[in-house]
Order: C-alpha cells, then structure tokens, then sequence
C-alpha cells in the first residue's frame, strides 16, 4: 500500500466518470477497519473502479494490484468480497463491446481510451496470478473458492483484440 500516495487519485476517472480521488480512503478502509466497515469500503470501491459489475474507468487498472495486495494481506477480512470486484473487473468487456460496435459509426471516437482501460485493467488482474494461486491454495474455502473461480475465468478468457 506504500504506493497509493503515488498515483494522482483525483486526476484519474472512475467508471462513472467521477473523480476517482476516493480510492485511497477506501483502500485504507479496507486495510484497517472493522469487517463491516471493510465490506462497505469494497461496495463503495466496486462503484468507482467497476460500476455494476461490468464498467471500468481509467484509475481501474492502478486500483487492481493494491486490491491483490489486499486480498493477499493474512489481516484483511473481506478477501472473498475483493476476489469478486477482481473477477467483475477481469470479465469486463463493455468498452471493446461498444467499440466495435460502432467501429463504423459516426460515434467511433467516443470510444477511443476505455477499451485501452479494459485491457490494462485485465492485465493488472494477470499480473496479479502468484497471489490469486496462493490463495487459492488456502485452507479456507471462504478464499480458496472465489480465488479458484477467478483462476477459472482467466483461463477462460480471450485476449483483447487491439483497439
């Protein structure tokens, strides 16, 4: 977690398009807060960095390795709950979708940074594969399920095509 204060937050999108300035308290809440607290910090993460499950914005791919790191961390109690916002941001594919559909439209601009979003997105999550194997190797169903899932889908998926 030593690099969030790195990364400048607020310039950076959500995928909403809101400032993404936010991350870093939620990230922190993540860390060092209760359980419930924790929790409700992921929910408000998803919103910025993978809004309903399947849009991402530009601070998605620096969000991803600091929620492996997270999901890594032996103290953090909502692994199960990172896990799944890391599977929503790796199947996301709604960018590459609206792209090449209107590949030939008069909208084809309008498309020119988000698939870029997405592929980085997802390589951010495959670069993260030592961390979601370790977990997935773990005693604990409530890790090694969701990491086995998400171990799954990525061998699962198609590369992106170049935007």
């Amino acid at each position: 977690m030593k690099g969030v204060p790195r990364i400048r937050w607020g310039e950076l999108r959500g995928a909403q398009q809101e400032s993404a300035g936010a991350v870093p308290a939620l990230l922190s809440r993540i860390a060092y807060a209760d359980e419930d607290t924790a929790r409700l910090a992921v929910d408000e993460l998803g919103d910025v960095i993978c809004a309903l499950g399947f849009v991402v914005g530009e601070a998605t791919a620096p969000a991803v390795p600091f929620l492996l790191e997270l999901a890594g961390a032996p103290h953090v109690p909502c692994k199960a709950e990172l896990l799944d916002l890391l599977e929503s941001v790796c199947r996301t594919e709604q960018w590459h979708s609206a792209a090449a559909a209107a590949r030939d439209g008069k909208h084809r601009t309008s498309y020119r940074d988000q698939p870029g979003w997405e592929a980085a997105a997802r390589a951010a999550v495959f670069a993260g594969r030592p961390v979601l194997e370790g977990l997935a190797s773990s005693v604990r169903p409530e890790e090694a399920a969701p990491a086995r899932r998400l171990l799954r889908v990525m061998a699962e998926l198609p590369p992106f095509p170049q935007p």
